[in-house]
């Protein structure tokens, strides 16, 4: 039956949109991923939270590596940078040590960030360079069209493990919380509401700040991470959770049956650009 509201409704959210300014921070292109992609409401977080800190676009760099997160930086009205496979961090690091006041966020897969790109995490994280990285988790290769990823659960059948894939996945909370991550919180992007406060959180904390996002790939996942599932399965951080105590919030990461929504830790401490400058100071003190 075909929905005659729908057109008004459209036309209505659009005029929303447009009045809250968000669409300041889109771009003319738009987003190609498979419909019903949970990567829609990334952007839309992105750009809402974007527009919630009146950041202006023209102080704002996205980078990316490879994947179907890596198109990300063609839909916002940002700079952009589509980098290499594995290498966005590094790419990162190199603007935000160049452009101290610019804002950098970094957007990738699972398979782009933990595979080929693993390497580089854990010495952005140590360093804690003042950046974000907003990780796109759907469990699959969904561009190279569905093979098992360092996140992929057991069991999981794609067509490259089709008796079920055999390597136990990686906990990304609790690799970032151990290398030392200033800043470590979980969102659900079937959850956009949650999900662009937590990205607003994230982009206005000093330092280096990891957002894992939970999002299914509509296409290549029927069985373990889709909408329904996930939906069942999240959870909100306990009330009385210590944002401060790592040791708590690895405690929760540990809970992957149950995936917990929120910030897991939050620590204050000196980022790279801090350790450059004092640097830069001493040097031409003579010191």
């Amino acid at each position: 039956m075909t929905n005659i509201g729908a057109p008004v409704y459209l036309e209505e959210k659009l005029e929303e949109i447009s009045r809250s300014g968000r669409l300041d921070y889109r771009s003319k292109s738009l987003p190609t991923w498979c419909p019903g992609c949970g990567y829609f409401s990334i952007v839309e977080s992105v750009t809402a939270a974007l527009n919630r800190l009146e950041i202006d676009p023209c102080e704002t760099t996205v980078v990316s590596g490879i994947g179907c997160a890596s198109r990300f930086p063609f839909f916002v009205n940002t700079y952009g940078v589509h980098s290499l496979h594995g290498r966005a961090l590094p790419v990162a690091t190199g603007i935000k040590v160049a452009k101290e006041d610019q804002t950098v966020i970094v957007v990738g897969g699972d398979g782009d960030a933990f595979a080929i790109g693993g390497a580089h995490i854990p010495h952005a994280a140590r360093r804690n360079i003042d950046i974000t990285y907003i990780l796109f988790d759907n469990g699959i290769y969904g561009l190279t069209k569905g093979q098992a990823s360092p996140t992929s659960v057991l069991g999981f059948k794609t067509g490259t493990s089709p008796f079920g894939n055999q390597d136990r996945p990686l906990n990304p909370l609790m690799m970032l919380l151990s290398h030392g991550a200033s800043w470590v919180g979980q969102a659900y992007a079937g959850n956009p509401g949650h999900l662009s406060e937590m990205i607003c959180q994230a982009i206005a904390h000093r330092g280096f700040s990891y957002l894992h996002v939970l999002s299914p790939c509509v296409t290549f996942d029927k069985t373990t991470k889709t909408y329904k599932n996930l939906g069942m399965m999240v959870r909100g951080l306990p009330d009385d959770h210590d944002q401060s105590d790592v040791m708590a919030a690895m405690h929760e990461a540990q809970k992957t049956e149950q995936p917990a929504l929120g910030l897991f830790y939050t620590e204050n401490r000196p980022t790279l650009g801090d350790g450059l400058n004092e640097i830069s100071r001493r040097s031409q003190a003579g010191s």
